[in-house]
């Protein structure tokens, strides 16, 4: 799961590995924060120099993820995670160290709030929505959407689907039967890359996502479908129904309910980036 963090307005970029429940955040963005060198790569280059001289062994435990970067492209990037950035911390003189220190301890408390109450983790999602302009009536949908995606994907594991690659197939096969676009596509349609096609759908997507995949589960236990094959043909009819609710609504309408509409900044539009 990634997510930008923010401290004293400034980005982090960070990463949250369900497996090992450990936050990776960019060396990058911290070194830039912690020193206020307007070239934070090179300064985190000699640092690494220097400590590798030192003897220190932190530049050898340093992982790497693919993170969105301010060119909206993903890149290979250095990350660690907190007992490691601690540890960086004490190399980088800087007034910032101790109130850096405690924001590592609050981002750490938040995520185990949330996993031991996931009701504060809607909360924020909630507040994050309200804060980039979603309407009351959207936020309701979206909640909604999810609390019924959930549910299937909760069957699909009780069923023996394989979460990850399983689980995005069975998906793409719901969602490309309702649209008529595979998610990549529909994705496209609305000019995303790295962000979830959901957080940009319209209040009209998320019903009929909704709908297709309400219709999946409840014909999936029906038919008592198990594993992959059993599930995909569940998911054909599901996204079918959702499908033919569609079609009759834009025949009523005249309007598409699938649409390249998404919630992205004007800024990034007006300059014809590609997220």
């Amino acid at each position: 799961m990634d997510n930008i963090k923010l401290f004293e307005e400034k980005k982090v970029r960070s990463h949250w590995d369900e497996k090992t429940e450990t936050w990776y955040f960019s060396v990058v963005d911290v070194v830039e924060i912690l020193s206020g060198s307007d070239r934070p790569r090179k300064y985190w280059s000699d640092l690494k120099s220097k400590l590798k001289k030192e003897g220190s062994q932190l530049s050898e435990k340093i992982g790497q993820l693919k993170m969105l970067a301010s060119d909206r492209k993903m890149y290979v990037t250095d990350v660690a995670d907190t007992e490691q950035l601690l540890r960086l911390i004490q190399s980088i003189p800087s007034p910032k160290a101790e109130p850096f220190k405690l924001w590592l301890a609050k981002v750490g408390y938040e995520r185990m709030q949330e996993i031991s109450d996931p009701a504060q983790s809607l909360d924020r999602a909630r507040e994050n929505w309200k804060k980039h302009g979603r309407s009351e009536k959207w936020i309701q949908q979206r909640m909604t959407g999810q609390e019924t995606r959930n549910k299937l994907t909760d069957y699909w594991k009780d069923t023996g689907v394989k979460e990850k690659d399983e689980f995005a197939m069975l998906t793409n096969i719901i969602h490309q039967e309702w649209t008529g676009l595979t998610v990549k596509k529909h994705k496209e349609l609305k000019n995303l890359k790295t962000q979830n096609l959901r957080d940009h759908m319209s209040e009209a997507e998320l019903i009929f996502t909704a709908l297709a995949e309400l219709s999946t589960r409840q014909i999936a236990e029906a038919e008592e479908a198990k594993g992959l094959q059993e599930n995909a043909k569940a998911g054909k009819k599901g996204g079918s129904v959702a499908k033919n609710a569609r079609k009759e609504l834009e025949a009523k309408t005249g309007k598409s309910v699938v649409t390249g509409e998404n919630f992205l900044p004007p800024a990034i539009e007006k300059k014809g980036l590609k997220t």
